[in-house]
């Protein structure tokens, strides 16, 4: 039997067909979905719209549930009708709000990287995530939404601290107390400039256990027409980091944060 090595493009592209094909049947699904309900005008139970399309209900079930959490559907008890997503996507791009456009590409780096995604403001002198994507892994971390964290101990932090002039710098380190969460927390003036120095030469910031245990934090600045609105980072486990993976992770985060700067 021929291994990974030896089969031929041939064969490597029949043995990918069935994954592809997949996909590509889910999509129409999808679509067809809305299409359907947007067709008729009123509230569809489950049961019919599988009838019509000819869809299992196990998998019409995980298809509704994708397109609810998007907003593409809304949900009333056990039917189903047009959601407000769907008129968003008639608007023009300068309509949408930071989050929207983070929020397709928080969920691809999360998808290609299986770990915990978000994305950050700053808000005073503490960072709200406004965009997050949990890890599906049984080990995992989650970063809560609309709750004020400090920007001394995530690297989703540390990075816009390095992104400000500074006389505002200046005034973060006399305005704030910096407590430690763990015992790795870096609270000390000197070696947090040390760390932002770092992190104004790469656009990168790092952190190892300083607001969680166990957990490590990479996050890249993201600037628009030069100035700084927010960061994208990825908490993983310390457990699942290696050299490999970090310089793996920044890239993607390269990649990611250029888009979204684009």
């Amino acid at each position: 039997m021929a291994d990974a090595e030896t089969k031929t493009p041939a064969a490597r592209q029949a043995a990918a067909a069935p994954a592809q094909n997949s996909q590509v049947k889910s999509a129409t699904r999808t679509l067809d979905i809305i299409e359907y309900v947007v067709a008729h005008n009123r509230p569809l139970v489950a049961q019919e719209i599988a009838t019509a399309l000819g869809i299992p209900v196990s998998s019409l079930s995980y298809l509704l549930a994708t397109l609810v959490e998007r907003d593409y559907l809304e949900r009333q008890g056990r039917r189903y009708s047009a959601g407000p997503g769907l008129a968003r996507l008639q608007t023009s791009g300068h309509t949408y709000t930071l989050a929207d456009r983070a929020a397709p590409l928080v969920r691809t780096l999360r998808m290609q990287l299986d770990e915990t995604t978000s994305f950050f403001i700053r808000e005073g002198w503490e960072i709200e995530a406004i965009v997050t994507e949990s890890s599906e892994q049984a080990l995992r971390y989650s970063v809560p939404t609309g709750q004020r964290l400090p920007m001394h101990a995530l690297a989703a932090g540390k990075v816009l601290l390095a992104a400000l002039s500074d006389e505002d710098l200046d005034r973060y380190f006399a305005e704030t107390e910096r407590n430690s969460f763990t015992p790795f927390t870096v609270t000390d003036e000197a070696a947090l400039r040390e760390q932002i120095a770092v992190s104004r030469e790469s656009g990168f910031a790092t952190t190892s256990e300083e607001f969680s245990r166990g957990i490590e934090g990479i996050a890249r600045v993201v600037l628009i027409d030069g100035n700084p609105v927010g960061s994208i980072s990825v908490a993983m486990p310390k457990v699942r980091v290696d050299d490999r993976t970090e310089a793996h992770v920044r890239e993607m985060l390269r990649k990611t944060a250029a888009l979204l700067e684009s």
